[in-house]
């Protein structure tokens, strides 16, 4: 009897720019953000908005019991948090690694502070060097075209357990 392979991620990993919401923080928009109203402006009185249905897809993963991380590699470390602050998604996030550089360095501190191995995280990323680099160490990457939607979430997690097993249906 062999050890029964992982069914869900012990980690999933979301990038934040054009993953869970549709700019870059440091270019796009112009921090310190603000309530205004129901809205979330930036200093410039745009507003900004997050895809659809990230509160969903956050609600849906903390209910399921699966922790939470993001990793950026934006230069606008502030401005970052406080969107997943006003945003309310705070609450969802275990782990945060946001700060310029290699996304190989974020999963290495995700990996010491969980204990966790590569290969039983999943990560959502809108660029492909990022898909790239982390599937070479194990981390089973979804690749996010238009930002993260339930489909591509639940979608991920229907083949995360094929990873181990490749004949799983």
């Amino acid at each position: 009897m062999g050890s029964q392979p992982p069914q869900k991620p012990g980690l999933v990993v979301f990038d934040l720019d054009y993953t869970l919401w549709p700019f870059w923080v440091d270019t796009h928009v112009t921090p310190p953000f603000f309530l205004k109203g129901p809205n979330i402006v930036d200093s410039d009185g745009q507003t900004v908005k997050h895809y659809l249905e990230v509160p969903q897809v956050l609600e849906f993963l903390k209910n399921e019991g699966i922790p939470i991380a993001a990793a950026s590699r934006t230069s606008e470390i502030s401005g970052a948090n406080q969107l997943l602050d006003l945003f309310g998604w705070d609450k969802y996030f275990n782990y945060k690694e946001i700060y310029p550089g290699c996304k190989l360095h974020h999963f290495k501190v995700f990996q010491r502070e969980t204990g966790l191995p590569y290969t039983s995280m999943i990560f959502f990323d809108d660029e492909e060097r990022n898909i790239r680099d982390l599937s070479k160490v194990g981390v089973h990457c979804v690749f996010v075209k238009k930002g993260v939607d339930m489909k591509l979430v639940k979608d991920a997690l229907l083949e995360f357990p094929k990873k181990f097993h490749p004949h799983t249906k």
